[in-house]
């Protein structure tokens, strides 16, 4: 079992949306990376979804996603787990990101996406009985794992899925 911990927000002041996954798995970690696991859909999607070159990297990936108005973050702050599936993660070990802080500093984040089951059930467990108002109330729609452990939906019908964030 490992003690792991995740990434700051990549986020704009005037972020719209917020996409969260769980907790980095352990490629993202070794890389400092959201998404870092070379078989991972996100970064395919998002640079199909954003128009970006095949070739550009984590910096160009993260740029446009703060342009495009797009927030990255994960739900959890720290837990414990061994390996990078969510469900190896010990549900007492959570500890989330603090969201009330995040919402008032991007108070125009209007649509929260979740990047799997996991992270929509955690937020809703963990984190949505601690806010109140409009930030308890922002919509919160889940999309497809990108992780290639879920290997139930293709790539393309993914991104199907995964076009909302966008439009």
């Amino acid at each position: 079992m490992n003690h792991v911990h995740g990434f700051a927000p990549v986020a704009a002041p005037d972020a719209t949306r917020l996409v969260l996954g769980s907790m980095p798995g352990v490629a993202s970690l070794k890389a400092q990376q959201y998404y870092g696991h070379p078989r991972n859909a996100f970064w395919p999607i998002m640079r199909h979804l954003l128009h970006l070159p095949a070739d550009s990297d984590y910096a160009a990936h993260c740029r446009a996603l703060t342009h495009a108005g797009i927030a990255l973050w994960d739900v959890l702050k720290t837990c414990t787990r061994s390996g990078s599936l969510d469900s190896a993660i010990v549900e007492s070990s959570i500890v989330t990101n603090d969201f009330g802080a995040f919402f008032d500093t991007h108070p125009n984040v209007e649509t929260l996406y979740f990047n799997g089951a996991k992270a929509l059930a955690s937020y809703e467990k963990h984190v949505l009985p601690d806010l109140a108002g409009a930030q308890a109330a922002l919509p919160r729609i889940r999309l497809p794992s990108t992780s290639p452990a879920h290997a139930a939906l293709k790539v393309e019908d993914k991104l199907r899925r995964w076009r909302c964030v966008v439009a």
